[in-house]
């Protein structure tokens, strides 16, 4: 019997009558655990430090009225999801809608009989349980969806860095170059969304949308042929003018996917930067010669990245700058080639980009 009463659904009554009280417990107490109170005040006091299943409260008190303790029940939010019967003696239909608008459940007329007393309490307490079923469903459909939709992100980012490595190594012995360019864009990006000012405003998520599109900066070199792509010596102005058109190419192969998901901002600033991340701030840049705030954000972000680990790595027709120098040329071209207001920020975080670079050299020396 101790057992069943534990396992019994707890019916708190509050009502300032000792008859009443009575006849609720005589109703109840065959099946569920009662706890009566004769105010308000000890009520209340008793669910600070414990709960109810279902709460049955009079309407018509001295000192605190049901209205009053709905009220306290409602702006607690451990105990607002409490069902509430408010019983009354009183036929005003006003009360009524009063206590429904205020947060109770149900609405019992006194006197009233016993088995419709119990047939009320056995349905909203049916109500709750089902009620807190459908959230425990939804609650657990819910992390499933985000589990799922965290795979999903993990999927297209594999897929994307996949892509951007695939394109990095048509002309470059490993994937390393979009890993340390995005890290040095990451660096610019940074310090933008952390000191906005007018004409580079970025949010969190703008920031971090250039950033994982700077891996996609070249991969219109994919449908470059490998006869210019992979000479080993200098292009000849005819080459040079075929390896001029990747930024076409990148922006012709990422112009359908913005097409197809409209509202994916990561991809229209990937193609900003496929498209615009060798032009130039004087205009003297290509495909377009494009000028000053004419060129996307990403992409002249993009372009000092690209340019600096292009400085600073070998290839087949020269040895890789010192970063000394690499910075030197940079700052050189301020205000020609590169944005003047994100090489001031590349001079302020010029240890930062030495560290990518110096984490580069070391892992290719223990190779």
């Amino acid at each position: 019997m101790v057992s069943d009463n534990i396992d019994r659904s707890v019916v708190l009554t509050i009502d300032d009558d000792p008859i009443i009280l009575n006849s609720i417990m005589s109703t109840l107490k065959p099946e569920y655990n009662v706890r009566p109170f004769t105010s308000g005040e000890t009520a209340l006091k008793y669910l600070s430090g414990s709960t109810a299943d279902l709460i049955l409260l009079d309407c018509k008190m001295p000192l605190m009225s049901g209205f009053e303790v709905l009220e306290a029940l409602m702006a607690d939010l451990r105990l607002r999801d409490i069902p509430v019967i408010i019983l009354t003696g009183s036929v005003d239909g006003d009360d009524e809608i009063q206590a429904l608008e205020n947060g109770a459940i149900d609405y019992l007329l006194k006197p009233f009989r016993p088995k419709a007393l119990l047939t009320r309490v056995r349905i909203q307490l049916e109500l709750n349980r089902y009620r807190h079923h459908l959230e425990a469903l939804v609650e657990e459909k819910t992390v499933e969806l985000k589990r799922i939709n965290r795979k999903l992100e993990q999927r297209d980012k594999i897929t994307l860095d996949l892509l951007a490595i695939a394109s990095d190594m048509r002309d470059h012995d490993t994937g390393e170059h979009i890993v340390r360019t995005t890290g040095y864009s990451k660096i610019i990006v940074d310090d933008l969304v952390a000191h906005p000012i007018e004409g580079y405003f970025l949010t969190e998520e703008e920031g971090m949308d250039i950033v994982e599109a700077t891996k996609l900066h070249d991969i219109g070199k994919i449908a470059m042929p490998d006869t210019v792509l992979l000479k080993p010596g200098r292009l000849t102005d005819v080459e040079f003018d075929v390896i001029k058109q990747h930024p076409l190419h990148g922006a012709e192969m990422l112009r359908g996917a913005v097409q197809e998901l409209e509202d994916d901002s990561m991809l229209k600033a990937a193609l900003d930067i496929a498209y615009g991340h060798h032009e130039r701030w004087d205009g003297k840049g290509y495909p377009r010669g494009l000028k000053g705030a004419e060129i996307p954000l990403g992409a002249r972000v993009s372009a000092i990245a690209d340019v600096f680990d292009a400085l600073t790595s070998a290839r087949p027709y020269k040895k890789a700058f010192q970063s000394k120098d690499a910075f030197d040329i940079l700052y050189k071209d301020s205000g020609t080639h590169f944005d003047p207001y994100l090489i001031d920020i590349v001079r302020r975080h010029e240890g930062e980009f030495k560290f990518i670079e110096n984490k580069a050299k070391a892992g290719e020396e223990s190779i």
